[in-house]
């Protein structure tokens, strides 16, 4: 319920607390930090896995390959495809590496919704990072959905290390 994103910020301002705070004043949440980062999508199934209610379920059984990595060419690959194949059911994928919040956006091509299969990759946007090899120990991701949810997953080089 939005009330509760309100509710700090109503308290404070009956309290002379103002939003940010100062050197001797608590800090709170400006409004704007307060709200969704934006507006949910409607959730209607539509058999075509393009919305969060869909892809969901989905991305909660195959949670362990979310991400991959590779050791090739004297580097370390990090692939993203099996997110980016259900980005339709996605507003952000949020990566960081070796314990790092995850704050690196990984770019997604948009839904195709015009077409037969509207998760294909088609673009040439890449699916995959490459770092010095033996450099990523481990990968925390972070995907919010298209309703406005987010769920985060930390895992390991050897959880998810390809042959």
């Amino acid at each position: 319920m939005m009330l509760e994103f309100y509710t700090p910020l109503i308290v404070a301002m009956a309290l002379g607390i103002e939003p940010g705070g100062g050197e001797d004043r608590p800090t709170l949440p400006s409004p704007a930090e307060a709200l969704p980062t934006f507006a949910p999508e409607p959730q209607v199934p539509t058999g075509r896995f393009t919305t969060a209610v869909e892809v969901k379920p989905i991305l909660a059984a195959t949670r362990g390959s979310w991400v991959a990595v590779r050791e090739w060419e004297g580097q370390d690959w990090v692939y993203f495809t099996h997110l980016l194949s259900w980005r339709c059911g996605l507003h952000e994928i949020r990566f960081g590496l070796n314990g790092a919040p995850p704050e690196e956006i990984l770019e997604m091509e948009p839904c195709h919704e015009e077409t037969m299969q509207p998760n294909a990759l088609i673009s040439d946007l890449p699916i995959w990072r490459t770092y010095p090899p033996g450099s990523v120990q481990s990968i925390t991701m972070e995907v919010t959905f298209d309703d406005n949810t987010t769920e985060r997953h930390e895992v390991t080089r050897a959880e998810i290390l390809l042959p």
